[in-house]
């Protein structure tokens, strides 16, 4: 018995010879005793189950897996031979073993990597797994490519040629540029330093740029290759030395590690350890690792990537393993961490053996069919010959291709699953943040299908232990009435300190202090102005903000605008009270009601309007009264017999108007048209008169005040009220920047009249009350609204805020109190405090408590469109009528000339006449007998 093994691709063919069958019947006869029949049954047994065994080959006990490294990759050696000896020895479920092919490589040269590769081919590997870094990426993916060798990467290049992309591969690491665009407009960053350690940086800082909208556009202002960490902060601190003011933005494109030795190298150097700076690093970076690299030395600011979630159950649960690894036998283990390579590494390989299981386990025919004797057979020929023509690329990669991007399963990096071109999807990344003495924490999330998401913190950002205790600071604040005013002593009492000073900064600042555990001195800002841009100051600023500048202040409470110009210099806390810039004009003259007063509550229109129903009402009640046969009344008298109807003309007149009064009338319609011309007309002056009633008492108990201005359009349209601000305010600054148009034409009308702005709020106020309402004042909403509530309580704000801004605590730059004022301030806004003390100095102090009513900028008469649909039951009701006295009219001829034996044309022109005149003219007794 023969069995003859063709090529992969062709079924086993089972030939066996007669004369073999013949001479073992004839050799079974013997043995069997001439049982011929037994011994038949049993070689035909026999030869079914060597037939079964020779189609039912088992599979071949080890897959070959080629495997390519570079020098310094230990780690990642180690996290690939581990996931293979964990399938081979404790995946109970694998259905096949793996034989890895590993070759380390010294070089990115492409012709070695190409010698490597033919060689591994030429053994028969199913696959390939190795890390692809910018040189050696297009090398793989050509070679992948033309022989069809399914290739999975740790990570492909973030950037690679659209030219040649690798059909058969897949990559761990997945494109995450537009969450660094997401990042880059979320912190409003307008110009930025790139620095850049490979070939690659322009590319991906090009697709950057690409992905961003125009309308948050950003410019480089420094791009520059390094070299290494050390040239990064050489570099950074030339650019500290030319410019030590302002913020830097810094975007970091190189390996974590790098990233990780220049932000380290930043904090460690005292010049440099300041927090204008902000880094951004675009590389995956490890929580824990940072953590301990750059806690020891201070603070910073620095932004980055993650994906490895070390506290996962199952990377827990890897962590726990790899540190028990023996680093003798697996190079790189035994270690706390491991980067975010290693875990790509580790995922790369489950996802290979996961694509084989389910490919096994649907085809089970492409591993069997490919060994012979222990060998890998490519279409016939022992492994895949790279010099061969013309090319056989490997018959099943393409299968294996479909199947790895197919994959759908959880690893150490999270979801994994691929796209056609074999990069991630729907994956998540991490952004983490290390601000002040905080440990690196996870303040959002990104996602290739939801984008930037942030998360509620679950954190601490400052330690139990503030380190503010016991301290205390100078706190500069300026006179401004309800904020901060000299206290009255009460029966010779001596004030001093802070003791001498009350208002709302006063009462927020022993809040704060309570809160943090310090004490505070406050000093009044030398210059008594707010802080602006004075080339004559040291420092390039005036007010509280030059003091804080200068560091003769530890931090600044008093209403002092939170402006992107202020906070380039200065910190900012979170605004413990919001306003906008308002209007305040002088409060107008009560108007008292004239002799005509009671009109007031009905428009001019209506007015003429329910005259014109008057007249219509009273004309269509008279004409369906003359043409309705129910309201006709025929007498005999001396001069024969003779029709009359109540409804003359004068009559309908009176019987509207009487309606109209709610007087009623000695006479009533008895036909149906009539009954509904009155009932639509009664209908109508119900709600007239309701309507009327309702607004007369408001207008003659309410006393109006009328305003010449409502609105920032009414400052604009007219010259005739003159407008302004408080010089160098943030107020004026508005206007001077503003770019919409009725906001500029406002600036050019102060700007052409110099004498409309005033140095103090007080003389801003009192011009206001001494213009006889010729004068307005912009000022912010919180004092405009402060001082209608004092006597003489002759001001009023009117119109809404032109914007939107805040009052924050500020202090110098890089000051450790910074984050910690912005939790204080943070926590009266919850719990109250900062509403209780808003009321306590602005309402509850209020000396206009039986003061003006409000001002109603808006006539309260009532228009056509608010009663409207009275008139249109009025119209349809008597077009009813109309109508209904018309078929009344034709129907009661018809009966008649029926009666009569009258033609109907004839009865309609006799009614008609009697209708018209009031006397018939043709045949009185017919009619009489048989009319009305």
């Amino acid at each position: 018995m023969n069995f003859s093994l063709g090529p992969a691709h062709r079924r086993r063919r089972h030939t066996t010879s007669w004369r073999d069958v013949i001479s073992s019947k004839l050799t079974l006869r013997v043995c069997f005793g001439g049982d011929i029949m037994k011994g038949t049954v049993l070689i035909w047994k026999l030869l079914c189950f060597t037939y079964i065994l020779a189609l039912v080959r088992p599979v071949p006990e080890k897959i070959p897996i080629g495997a390519i490294f570079t020098p310094g990759s230990e780690e990642m050696q180690t996290a690939f031979n581990y996931a293979i000896s964990f399938h081979n020895n404790n995946d109970t479920q694998a259905r096949f073993k793996v034989e890895p092919v590993v070759e380390v490589l010294d070089s990115d040269d492409s012709y070695k990597i190409g010698q490597t590769l033919c060689s591994q081919m030429e053994r028969g590997i199913f696959a390939l797994i190795t890390p692809t870094s910018d040189p050696s990426y297009d090398t793989f993916a050509a070679y992948s490519n033309m022989f069809q060798m399914p290739l999975v990467s740790p990570a492909f290049p973030q950037q690679t040629s659209s030219d040649r992309p690798t059909h058969l591969g897949v990559s761990l690491r997945p494109r995450y540029l537009r969450a660094i665009v997401d990042i880059i407009t979320y912190y409003r960053w307008k110009t930025i330093i790139y620095l850049y350690d490979s070939d690659n940086g322009l590319l991906k800082l090009q697709q950057i740029f690409h992905l961003t909208s125009d309308k948050n556009k950003f410019e480089m202002r420094v791009v520059r290759r390094i070299m290494n960490s050390t040239d990064a902060n050489e570099f950074l601190k030339k650019l500290e030395e030319q410019d030590r003011r302002t913020h830097k933005y810094v975007i970091l494109d190189c390996d974590s590690e790098v990233a990780k030795a220049i932000v380290s190298q930043h904090i460690r150097d005292t010049y440099m350890n300041r927090r204008n700076y902000h880094f951004l690093v675009t590389g995956l970076i490890i929580e824990d690792d940072w953590n301990s690299a750059l806690l020891p030395h201070g603070a910073v600011n620095a932004t980055g990537f993650q994906m490895l979630q070390e506290t996962r159950p199952d990377v827990r649960n890897f962590l726990a393993v790899w540190k028990s690894l023996d680093p003798y036998r697996w190079p790189g283990g035994g270690t706390q961490h491991i980067t975010t390579e290693v875990a790509q590494m580790y995922d790369a390989t489950k996802v290979l053996l996961d694509a084989f299981n389910r490919l096994l386990k649907k085809k089970p025919d492409i591993f069997r069919n490919n060994f012979r004797r222990g060998e890998v057979y490519n279409n016939g020929t022992k492994g895949i010959n790279c010099h061969q023509t013309p090319v056989m690329p490997w018959e099943h990669g393409d299968r294996i291709a479909r199947f790895l991007k197919k994959t759908d399963l959880v690893g150490l990096t999270g979801n994994i699953t691929f796209d056609e071109s074999g990069w991630r999807k729907n994956f998540t990344v991490n952004i983490v943040e290390m601000s002040m003495n905080s440990e690196m924490v996870k303040v959002a999330q990104w996602s290739d299908s939801d984008g930037l998401t942030q998360i509620p913190p679950n954190y601490k950002r400052i330690p139990i232990n503030t380190g503010l205790e016991n301290k205390t600071y100078v706190v500069t604040s300026i006179l401004e009435e309800p904020y901060l005013m000299y206290k009255k002593p009460e029966d010779g009492q001596i004030l001093e300190g802070n003791d001498m000073f009350e208002g709302y900064c006063k009462d927020l600042a022993d809040l704060i202090a309570d809160n943090l555990k310090f004490s505070f001195i406050i000093k009044l800002v030398n210059d008594s102005a707010y802080g602006g841009k004075d080339p004559t100051s040291p420092g390039g600023w005036n007010g509280m903000v030059g003091e804080l500048i200068r560091k003769d202040a530890d931090m600044a409470i008093a209403p002092l605008t939170i402006t992107s110009a202020r906070e380039n210099v200065i910190d900012f806390t979170k605004p413990f009270m919001s306003m906008g810039i308002s209007i305040m004009i002088k409060k107008p003259m009560n108007r008292l009601p004239g002799v005509f007063s009671f009109m007031n509550p009905l428009s001019e229109e209506i007015w003429m309007c329910i005259i014109f129903a008057y007249v219509g009402v009273s004309v269509v009640l008279f004409l369906v009264s003359r043409f309705s046969p129910h309201e006709w009344r025929y007498e005999d008298n001396f001069m024969g017999p003779s029709a009359s109807n109540d409804f003359s003309l004068h009559n309908s007149l009176w019987f509207s108007l009487g309606a109209f009064m709610q007087q009623g009338c000695d006479i009533c319609p008895r036909s149906i048209a009539g009954r509904i011309v009155g009932s639509v007309w009664w209908f109508f002056t119900l709600i007239i008169i309701s309507s009327y009633t309702a607004n007369l008492a408001a207008f003659l108990t309410v006393e109006r005040m009328v305003t010449p201005i409502n609105s920032a359009d009414d400052l604009a349209k007219q010259t005739e009220v003159e407008y302004g601000t408080l010089m160098h305010s943030s107020t004026q600054e508005f206007f001077r920047s503003g770019k919409i148009p009725v906001y500029a034409r406002m600036w050019e009308f102060m700007h052409s009249r110099k004498h409309v702005f005033v140095r103090k709020y007080e003389e801003g106020i009192q011009r206001v009350r001494e213009s006889k309402g010729k004068y307005a004042f912009l000022m912010e909403s919180t004092k405009n609204e402060y001082i209608n509530e004092r006597k003489p309580c002759d001001t009023m704000k009117v119109g809404r805020n032109l914007d939107a801004k805040g009052y924050g605590v500020a202090t110098p730059i890089g000051s450790n109190l910074r984050d910690r004022l912005n939790l204080a301030v943070l926590t009266m806004l919850e719990n109250g405090d900062l509403a209780r003390l808003e009321n306590k100095w602005w309402y509850d102090r209020s000396e206009c408590k039986n003061g003006e009513a409000k001002v109603e900028s808006a006539q309260n008469e009532l228009t056509l469109s608010n009663v409207a649909g009275c008139f249109y039951i009025l119209i349809g009701g008597c077009c009813l009528a109309l109508m209904v006295s018309f078929l009344e009219f034709c129907y009661k001829s018809k009966v008649e000339a029926t009666r009569s034996k009258m033609t109907l044309c004839e009865v309609m022109i006799n009614k008609l006449h009697t209708s018209v005149t009031g006397q018939s003219h043709v045949n009185h007794a017919r009619v009489r007998a048989s009319s009305f």
